[in-house]
């Protein structure tokens, strides 16, 4: 290893790497408290660890890690699929910090054939290892609701959840129901129907649920041709209306070509931060199930390498057996009886352009929702307008806006709102208790709350906004910008005050301010963020100083521990209810010597209520 190791425990880890066997395996990075903070698979484990530390990173975070690793363990197998599938499981258990992020939706709905004699078929968003066989995930309940109305309405089945056991029928432990009354069901309970017969539906819902529809339909066909000629003609009937039924459903499913046997199709859409795979499930021809899994991105990893693990997550769950995948590039890897094509031209390559538009298509949905109900087109033009009367480089999608809320330097806190493509992204707001600042000034507190914020959000490589907005005037933007030079990031995000007298917006260096339109769109975004920022920080100072005064006037009277403090804010709700009891009351609760110092100090410090700030910021 010829340049430094970029880690306090170099040479530890030298000697570690030293040691590694030139052989498949899969290698986890603890930090110094004992935590798995990245877990990766490889085909030398000796050559793939060493080029963490022999390699320049290419991103801050990959250093981050490196810097971080404190000890290395390691795993042979016995090759480089088993690798990646002990990885897949591995992160899964762990989620290690600086992996890949599977947002796999939990809530998809399944169908679930139970292990039970007489099975039912149901509908669940639960997987559970019983032995019963799952059928899905489905992208849709509708989907799902459906197919379990057919199923029920073709094949009769049993809804109820009784042990339907041979010696619990055998005692007549149970007795038919409504189901069967109104032709339901076909009165398993009580024995009407033999489990071998009850089992043959169930095989067709299989074949159904796993796409073989028409060895179905042809299994009925023949069925349907025996009884007419044994002149059952009502049971060929019933048949017949079965087999229509299953044709027209067999309709509805997306036919690609007859000459496509059961393939799986995989692609990705990336970008720096995410990427979607889609997958296509086809069966004789037809699409018969589609899957789009997210990816959340953590050291900059290939498509390649997002990919595989993808297509790995997602024939598990699926329960996929296919002996060839489409894939939208060549995949350098090798898994057991699967053979990867990457089509130049027919139906294959149209399935692949169909998966990869399904990815992009998922990927605009989720940022349509992740800006809020309205059109994201109306806010680029908000934003665009924004851009241009602030003179940004940047279309300003993440907006992030502070206040300083004290009340004369007591219980100083602040907050940070967050806009997402003009909406208000709650889940990203935080409050901030001022930790280092003495005393009422709020430029040095903005400097310490700007300055813990970014520092993190570096740290942890979180997305920085492209626009701050502080919510005061030339002082507080002053303090803003110096903790954003000493951070480094001066220059890289555009930072404005705005102050409320005249509505003038202040830019770092610059002692003529800004005034935009009083009706202008961007004016009216900034004052929305100004003010969700105020509300937010007002709420929590309030909810913090009201928690401040109860604890500090109950601690002021000796003899009255925290104990009974909290015993009696429990009882009486707040100090003012409090001051109002008897001797008699509080006497009940703490005794006549705890009673008496408690009247005695309230009679000495007349009730007296706190000045509510007017101005938090002026």
């Amino acid at each position: 290893m010829a340049k430094t190791i970029p880690n306090k425990n170099a040479d530890y880890l030298k000697g570690v790497i030293s040691l590694l066997p030139d052989l498949p395996g899969i290698y986890q990075y603890y930090d110094n408290t004992g935590m798995i903070i990245y877990i990766g698979k490889a085909k030398n484990l000796k050559k793939r660890v060493a080029s963490y530390f022999t390699k320049t990173p290419e991103n801050r975070k990959t250093a981050m890690l490196v810097r971080n690793i404190a000890e290395i363990r390691h795993m042979v197998v016995d090759s480089e699929e088993d690798a990646l599938l002990l990885e897949n499981n591995l992160i899964k258990k762990y989620q290690p910090r600086y992996n890949i992020r599977l947002r796999d939706d939990k809530t998809y709905p399944w169908l679930c054939i139970k292990n039970e004699r007489y099975p039912r078929v149901i509908k669940t968003r639960q997987v559970i290892r019983d032995g019963s066989e799952y059928f899905g995930p489905f992208t849709s309940w509708l989907t799902v609701s459906t197919l379990m109305e057919f199923f029920r309405k073709l094949y009769r089945l049993r809804t109820c959840n009784h042990q339907l056991t041979e010696a619990n029928i055998k005692r007549e432990k149970f007795k038919l129901c409504l189901e069967y009354h109104i032709g339901n069901c076909k009165g398993p309970c009580e024995n009407l129907i033999s489990p071998e017969d009850y089992d043959k539906g169930i095989a067709e819902i299989r074949d159904i649920l796993k796409g073989n529809i028409s060895s179905v339909i042809g299994k009925l066909k023949n069925l349907m041709r025996q009884y007419a000629a044994e002149f059952r003609y009502e049971e060929a009937q019933m048949i017949k209306e079965r087999i229509a039924a299953l044709e027209k459903y067999q309709s509805k499913s997306t036919v690609v070509s007859n000459h496509i046997t059961d393939v799986d199709v995989f692609s990705i859409d990336a970008d720096d931060r995410s990427a979607v795979v889609n997958y296509l499930k086809i069966i004789r021809g037809a699409i018969v199930q589609t899957y789009s899994l997210e990816i959340k991105k953590q050291l900059d990893e290939t498509q390649e390498d997002l990919l595989l693990q993808a297509i790995v997550e997602i024939r598990q769950k699926i329960y996929s057996n296919a002996r060839k995948i489409i894939v939208p590039f060549n995949i350098d890897f090798v898994l057991r009886n699967v053979k990867f094509q990457v089509p130049r031209k027919g139906d294959k390559l149209k399935l692949l352009e169909l998966s990869q538009r399904n990815a992009r298509y998922f990927r605009l949905e989720k940022e349509r929702q992740a800006s809020g109900s309205q059109p994201l087109r109306h806010y680029e033009r908000i934003l665009a307008r924004l851009k241009q009367d602030l003179r940004m480089k940047d279309l300003p999608v993440r907006i992030e806006c502070f206040d300083n809320s004290n009340l004369q330097g007591s219980f100083p806190v602040a907050a940070c709102v967050v806009f997402i493509n003009g909406k208000p992204a709650k889940r990203e707001y935080r409050h901030f208790n001022v930790k280092n600042v003495k005393g009422p000034d709020d430029f040095a507190s903005m400097e310490e709350i700007i300055s813990r914020r970014y520092r993190r959000q570096l740290d942890e490589n979180q997305p920085l906004p492209q626009l701050i907005v502080i919510d005061g005037g030339k002082g507080q933007l002053s303090a803003a910008t110096s903790a954003l030079e000493k951070l480094g990031l001066r220059g890289d995000i555009t930072i404005i005050g705005i102050a409320k007298r005249l509505e003038e917006i202040y830019f770092p260096g610059d002692q003529i301010p800004l005034y935009l339109d009083k009706k202008s769109e961007s004016l009216k975004l900034i004052q929305q963020l100004r003010d969700e920022a105020h509300r937010f920080g007002i709420t929590f100072h309030r909810q913090k100083r009201s928690s401040g005064f109860l604890v500090s006037e109950l601690d002021e009277i000796a003899g009255i521990g925290p104990v009974t403090s909290r015993k009696l804010l429990t009882k009486f709700k707040s100090v003012k209810n409090l001051r109002q009891c008897s001797f008699e009351e509080l006497c009940a609760e703490t005794g006549a010597v705890k009673a008496r110092l408690i009247l005695q100090h309230f009679s000495n410090n007349p009730e007296t209520g706190p000045e509510e700030e007017t101005n938090l910021n002026d």
